[in-house]
């Protein structure tokens, strides 16, 4: 393996002393990587692809540490190949150029493929992702994107068409757990040294990795350098490990209790209409490391649960704010959050939506067993027509005002079951009008049903 300029030393590339345990710990093959299970399972394309040497250009996208530059180099070893980098933060042109000529002379001299993975490749601009393309179209190289950045909105569709796109998710628990033990076990085997970890301690660790591998093996390497050897053993404690994280550690503690708690103040706060205690504790959680797009999820759920139809476009705007997060990052996306947090804590307030869907699910449960009413059953067939299916429905938009008063979409059973109580607030005060409205016809109409 290369890099753009064809003078990697070899022998520091083969000493790995001097490199941290994260790459120490890169995996080699598929067999010891972790994680991305819903694309690397056994049996389906991607892996069946990789084993068999027949890769394909293709863009990873994905959280940091999630293996995107591990799959590029396991690909490269199973497709015989050689890899050339190249990052988009440090690169340019010129790097893109060389790298090119070093696959074709290659391709000539050595008869030898090669994978060119471009690390960030959405900072790259069209120009420069332009200049990947007839490379890629005449096979000179196997080309290999990671980005952090949703690539529809960051990359060209020239790209894109040439490319499939594979989305990678932050590792689980399972993952890190076991990236853990593989990191525990090697220290063990290479320092001689036994590494005890509290369960306590783990939990932290993994729970401040956030899902990203290399973070987690960065603050494990981290606590290591500082906890003392005694007897051939060292103990990773709490206090170490809040040393390396600093008041991050704050949101982890008590089993991740802290996190929660802090989630529910923002929450109430929200629901509270308190927009100054909401963007108080929405900066408490990113101070403590929290991930901003949590909030977002957070936000969208009490569009639905707090406000509801009192002000609809709540729900809209807490969907742009998570999109402006993906589409920017976190700089100006925190911000758009902040501006949905504020909103949603001064826009009316409803839970009628919630309650009402809440006791429709318990009425659906106790009253699973009545039938639909004839009328409302559709009439698909002959049969099912001479059975009276669908017979004296009522078609909404043939009658006055497009409303069949008296008509009863329940079964006869529960025929005056009312679910949704709209409030007086805001625009659900209108819905409630108009909901008042109808009730007032269905009850004046002569040809109500079950009467």
């Amino acid at each position: 393996m290369t890099n753009v300029n064809g003078s990697l030393d070899l022998a520091f590339a083969e000493n790995d002393t001097f490199k941290p345990l994260a790459a120490k710990l890169r995996p080699k093959s598929l067999a010891e990587y972790e994680g991305q299970e819903h694309i690397l399972a056994k049996g389906m394309p991607l892996p069946l692809a990789i084993e068999q040497g027949k890769v394909h250009s293709i863009i990873f996208w994905g959280p940091p540490g999630t293996g995107k530059t591990t799959i590029a180099e396991i690909i490269a070893n199973h497709a015989n190949a050689d890899i050339e980098r190249v990052s988009a933060v440090t690169s340019g042109i010129k790097e893109i150029r060389q790298a090119i000529d070093n696959a074709k002379d290659r391709a000539i001299h050595q008869q030898r493929r090669t994978v060119l993975f471009v690390d960030e490749v959405h900072r790259f601009n069209k120009s420069q992702q332009d200049a990947f393309l007839p490379h890629i179209e005449d096979g000179t190289i196997i080309f290999i994107g990671a980005t952090t950045e949703n690539p529809a909105f960051e990359l060209n569709q020239a790209i894109l068409s040439r490319a499939r796109v594979y989305t990678l998710k932050k590792l689980s628990e399972e993952n890190l757990n076991n990236v853990l033990a593989r990191a525990l076990n090697y220290q063990k085997e290479n320092s001689k040294v036994a590494v005890e970890v509290s369960v306590e301690t783990k939990k932290q660790l993994i729970a401040l990795a956030n899902g990203d591998a290399r973070r987690l093996l960065n603050l494990l390497e981290n606590c290591l350098e500082i906890s003392p050897t005694i007897d051939n053993k060292q103990i990773l404690n709490k206090e170490q490990l809040i040393q390396i994280a600093g008041n991050k550690i704050a949101l982890y503690d008590k089993g991740g209790d802290a996190f929660y708690d802090l989630i529910s103040a923002f929450h109430k706060s929200v629901r509270g209409s308190n927009p100054d205690a909401a963007l108080y504790w929405y900066a408490r959680i990113l101070t403590g490391g929290g991930d901003a797009l949590y909030v977002a999820r957070r936000l969208l759920a009490i569009a639905s649960e707090d406000i509801g139809n009192a002000d609809p476009r709540a729900m809209q705007l807490a969907i742009n704010a998570w999109d402006t997060f993906q589409r920017v990052g976190p700089s100006e996306g925190e911000r758009a959050i902040a501006q949905a947090a504020v909103y949603m804590a001064l826009a009316p307030k409803s839970n009628a939506v919630y309650s009402a869907f809440s006791q429709a699910k318990v009425l659906a449960k106790a009253t699973s067993d009545l039938d639909v009413p004839i009328h409302l059953k559709n009439s698909t067939s002959a049969i099912t027509k001479e059975l009276g299916h669908g017979s004296e429905y009522r078609y909404a938009h043939d009658e006055t005002g497009g409303f069949a008063a008296g008509e009863n979409y329940f079964p006869e059973d529960i025929a005056n079951t009312v679910l949704y109580q709209p409030t007086d607030r805001g625009l659900e005060k209108q819905l409630r009008d108009k909901l008042n409205y109808l009730n007032q016809l269905d009850q004046q109409s002569a040809n109500r049903r079950y009467d």
